[in-house]
């Protein structure tokens, strides 16, 4: 049976946040803008014309140059000039390539010593989606496999208010498969994808075969995985907007929760609680394919261990994902130096990432007044895509960087979690997260991901190869509304198709 915290308790957890009768009300606006904020965010009903500010996705920060290949990579339009140094500081850091230790090259070494990339913008390339391996192409550069065993009777990880913080990992191979290692160490393994064709019919009659793809592990040099061991493939997410994801006020997030599916329109939605790890506190849970992460900085500081193998003061794991199993690996050198302090990228560094993952712009959106388009929304909302790709939230009034403050964006998600049936199932839990949920994935951007990233594959792992394909793919929660796409007139799917591209 699902966790499920009290409303108390998610009160609690959540900072001192005010609950209506009939949901969650947030607390940083007076009752007149709180009441502007509900009007500007409700669903629209008007599909002849764009909506006000529509074309502007991140509000006053969005981007407005040409669409290239480096639509992604721009900073907030409304940055200070002070923020956009730091900006272009955390941008080198976070394009560095890191290299293994001893090396010449003081301060970028540290890699590993086993790893799945060697910087953050090898995975997050141009700061857009990652991919699976294009045909005949032998290495993963930016998607692996997530690792973890169920936790048994004697369940190490720890708990605050029941919530739990990391996943068990594998006994020898840890919390990911890291199919690269530094030299003189060998990588742990490589991960298999074999595909099989699924045909599906819609109801015009046109048939769209799907790729249903299997995982499995090889060449393993470390000894045999667990026989429990759990496996999911994760691409990397893209990077826009991270930010003033950040900055939605919690309350607005919970407000689409429905877990028990209460209104009765077979949506539920549920919250990933997270323990953070500068404060130690449970907060929701928003980053990444299952919502594991609470903040940028601390879905910064995991990458930063497990992906590259590089210590932080957040994830303070110079070895990264090594486990005890692994001698030979614990053995290996890192980059820590005494004069940098305690870890291989110490607070200017991983400060200047997170800066930098915070403040990467949205760009502008395209077409927006096309017929076209507009009757492609008019499906979409038809459809039932909005009950889930939430369009519109105002971020806080409170946030952080002033840059982030109450501000009217389009994401198009609501970051909590869904049921998405048995064909996108990873079988494998996250926190709250089940083996069937996922987190709703923000869709601003995704018409320009040819364009940026050079593929159009989707999904939390590659295996949708265009839009069509991922809607395909939707079932549980979703399978009300990817039936309705099935059985859509060519036209209108292709309205729809039109309205995504413009996102």
């Amino acid at each position: 049976m699902k966790t499920r915290l009290t409303l108390a308790l998610v009160a609690l957890l959540a900072g001192g946040m005010v609950f209506a009768q009939d949901g969650v009300v947030r607390s940083d606006l007076t009752p007149e803008d709180l009441a502007r904020v509900q009007q500007v965010t409700a669903p629209t009903t008007d599909f002849s014309k764009a909506e006000n500010f529509e074309g502007k996705p991140a509000g006053k920060g969005t981007t407005t140059f040409a669409p290239n290949a480096d639509s992604f990579s721009h900073f907030l339009d409304n940055l200070s000039f002070e923020q956009e140094e730091q900006f272009k500081l955390g941008n080198a850091l976070f394009r560095k390539i890191w290299v293994s230790s001893p090396s010449s090259t003081q301060a970028s070494d540290g890699l590993g010593p086993l790893f799945n990339a060697r910087g953050c913008q090898s995975c997050h390339i141009k700061d857009g989606r990652g991919h699976p391996p294009f045909e005949g192409q032998s290495e993963n550069v930016s998607m692996f496999l997530r690792l973890s065993v169920p936790p048994g009777a004697d369940d190490p990880r720890p708990r605050i208010d029941g919530v739990t913080d990391e996943e068990v990992g594998d006994p020898i191979y840890g919390g990911q498969l890291q199919d690269f290692a530094v030299p003189g160490l060998a990588a742990e393994g490589r991960m298999v994808i074999d595909y099989s064709d699924l045909p599906v019919t819609l109801g015009d009659g046109t048939v769209v075969t799907l790729r249903s793809p299997a995982y499995s592990v090889a060449d393993l040099n470390y000894g045999p995985m667990a026989a429990d061991v759990m496996l999911s493939p994760r691409l990397a997410n893209p990077m826009s907007g991270l930010g003033l994801v950040e900055a939605i006020p919690a309350e607005d997030i919970l407000a689409h929760a429905d877990p028990e599916d209460s209104n009765g329109d077979g949506i539920s939605g549920r919250a990933n609680w997270t323990i953070e790890p500068v404060s130690q506190s449970v907060m929701l849970g928003r980053f990444g394919w299952k919502a594991g992460k609470a903040s940028v900085r601390s879905q910064s500081a995991a990458a930063f261990a497990g992906d590259i193998g590089i210590g932080t003061p957040l994830v303070d794991a110079p070895h990264g994902d090594c486990t005890v199993k692994q001698p030979d690996c614990l053995a290996m050198p890192t980059g820590v130096q005494a004069r940098l302090g305690p870890s291989e990228a110490p607070d200017p560094v991983l400060d200047l990432v997170t800066f930098y993952a915070q403040t990467l712009g949205v760009p502008e959106r395209r077409d927006v007044d096309a017929p076209e388009v507009l009757r492609g929304k008019q499906a979409f909302y038809e459809a039932g895509c909005a009950s889930c790709h939430v369009p519109k939230f105002v971020t806080s009034r409170d946030a952080e960087n002033p840059a982030h403050r109450f501000q009217l964006i389009w994401p198009y998600g609501d970051f909590l979690l869904h049921d998405m049936g048995e064909g996108l199932a990873d079988h494998r839990p996250e926190g709250q997260a089940d083996g069937y949920e996922w987190r709703t994935a923000p869709l601003w951007g995704i018409g320009l991901t040819e364009t940026v990233s050079g593929h159009t594959f989707f999904l939390h792992d590659g295996r949708a190869r265009n839009l069509t394909e991922a809607i395909l793919w939707h079932g549980g929660e979703a399978q009300a509304a990817r039936d309705d796409f099935a059985g859509m007139s060519k036209a209108t799917r292709d309205d729809l198709l039109s309205f995504l591209g413009s996102l």
